[in-house]
């Protein structure tokens, strides 16, 4: 049953992260429009056919969501009573710079959880993701205050944190929170097995989001095929790292239709890297 998808709503960021996979995709990534409603439409409707007991939506993809926040405000409330009820569970991940108190009070009232992007110290950090790394962390300390609690961290693994495994965890300790490390793929990528060894350690000492069919790069099984629909550019993908493959039709296709595609492989390797080798 499809539980689960991710709604890219923009195609820029304001920043120009050394890692970011989709600069590899930039011929790929085209913007076309996407009527986000009627996507949100068939999600309720498809929750409600179902009797489904919670339907997770990422508003997450190609950039960075906070400088779409108007529409995204629109979003969010045009599903407000699903997210009330709890019957859908929503998110987005930021990298931070763009988000002021207003914003944080908005997504804390609307029960929408706000990641923000952070690779542990500001040394690897800022090699990466362009010497951001004190503003984030004001960005941080901003959003504890308005909810008393630090935010859900992303953290993208590459060899440097590999190298530093033991800094890097006691990092993130200080936070008490649950952090979603995911593995740098691309140019700069590290393998599946190198990325499942740091997951191990972590995991054994911090909160880490593992397990389930959702994506093997963040410690699950893949879930192409099954709950990991990515919506982007007019288009409906397998995931976000497959935007480079044929579409499986537009946005516009009714959930159930996502239903009816089966795919056979390991599902503890990536789709994309199965059939890409």
């Amino acid at each position: 049953m499809v539980n689960r998808v991710c709604i890219s709503i923009n195609n820029r960021c304001n920043l120009n992260c050394k890692y970011c996979h989709f600069h590899e995709k930039k011929d790929a990534v085209k913007a076309h429009e996407m009527n986000v409603f009627a996507i949100l439409d068939n999600i309720m409707d498809h929750i409600t056919i179902n009797n489904i007991h919670v339907f997770k939506i990422g508003f997450v993809g190609n950039g960075e969501p906070l400088l779409e926040y108007g529409t995204l405000k629109e979003y969010i409330s045009y599903i407000s009573e699903y997210l009330a009820d709890g019957r859908i569970a929503a998110y987005s991940v930021t990298n931070g710079l763009l988000a002021d108190e207003s914003m944080l009070e908005f997504f804390k009232e609307h029960k929408v959880d706000l990641g923000f992007s952070i690779d542990g110290i500001s040394s690897i950090h800022d090699m990466y993701r362009c010497n951001t790394h004190t503003k984030v962390m004001e960005k941080i300390k901003l959003y504890q205050k308005v909810n008393g609690r630090y935010p859900s961290m992303n953290c993208t693994v590459g060899k440097e944190i590999l190298e530093n495994e033991d800094e890097i965890i006691s990092f993130f300790r200080q936070f008490d929170t649950r952090v979603t490390f995911s593995r740098m793929i691309g140019k700069y990528g590290i393998t599946l097995d190198e990325f499942n060894g740091f997951l191990k350690k972590a995991a054994s000492l911090l909160n880490v989001r593992t397990g389930g069919y959702d994506c093997t790069m963040y410690g699950g099984l893949c879930g192409a095929g099954m709950n990991n629909f990515f919506y982007s550019n007019g288009r409906i993908y397998f995931c976000g790292n497959c935007v480079d493959l044929p579409a499986l039709g537009e946005s516009s296709m009714p959930v159930s239709e996502l239903e009816k595609i089966s795919l056979a492989f390991d599902r503890t390797r990536c789709y994309k890297e199965t059939i890409c080798v």
